[in-house]
């Protein structure tokens, strides 16, 4: 049985998240998983609503979200963060699916997001193997 994915990719940090998003792509097909749905939202705080649209639709197994949440001036951040993946975290439970979080930050430079544009890689692994396990 193949995996099928959704990946739900920010538009906000376009060249990190870019990056990201084909790191994902290649890591799923390295996996035996196939990417077969995908939505662009303007940023990491616009996923929730994307997601579950995703989910209701039925025709994922998992769910991977891809973003980057650069610290700038004030705390924005870490709000940004906070409330996505505590809804993210809902709609997995919700629709029984697993809903990785492959988004990085807060409190991170631009340098540090490239450098962890791996996040991608290992949310992929994530929704995989949760698949699997709960299958």
């Amino acid at each position: 049985m193949t995996i099928k994915l959704g990946l739900v990719v920010a538009e906000f940090n376009r060249d990190i998240t870019y990056m990201m998003e084909i790191e994902a792509e290649e890591h799923a097909k390295f996996l035996g998983a196939e990417v077969i749905d995908r939505i662009y939202v303007p940023g990491a705080y616009d996923m929730p609503l994307a997601i579950k649209k995703m989910l209701k639709d039925g025709n994922v197994d998992a769910v991977v979200t891809i973003g980057c949440v650069i610290e700038g001036a004030t705390g924005h951040d870490q709000i940004v963060v906070q409330h996505a993946s505590r809804k993210i975290i809902d709609l997995s439970l919700e629709f029984e699916k697993p809903v990785a979080l492959g988004i990085s930050g807060p409190g991170m430079t631009r340098l540090e997001a490239q450098e962890r544009v791996d996040y991608a890689r290992r949310a992929v692994e994530s929704a995989v193997k949760l698949v699997q396990r709960l299958s």
